[in-house]
């Protein structure tokens, strides 16, 4: 880090490269719409599967919406 970005606000840099870099970053879209934490993670891999692991992260996906799922019915049966 230069000391340029030391005075950037975090969700103005990203560590590691930018690959990531998207029209809307999924951190603001997640906390502006308050999503929860399997929701968040959804979102997060639905807009960089293709840029990293592909069919890991489509099953990542797969994974948070089946725990989302658990959590609704967890929910349901109070």
């Amino acid at each position: 880090m230069t000391n340029k970005d030391f005075f950037k606000k975090a969700s103005d840099r990203q560590e590691g490269g930018d690959h990531y870099k998207l029209k809307i970053q999924p951190f603001d879209f997640i906390m502006e719409n308050k999503l929860n934490f399997f929701q968040g993670n959804i979102i997060k891999y639905v807009v960089r599967y293709l840029k990293k692991d592909q069919i890991k992260d489509l099953n990542k996906i797969i994974h948070y919406c089946e725990l989302e799922i658990d959590r609704l019915r967890k929910e349901w049966d109070k």
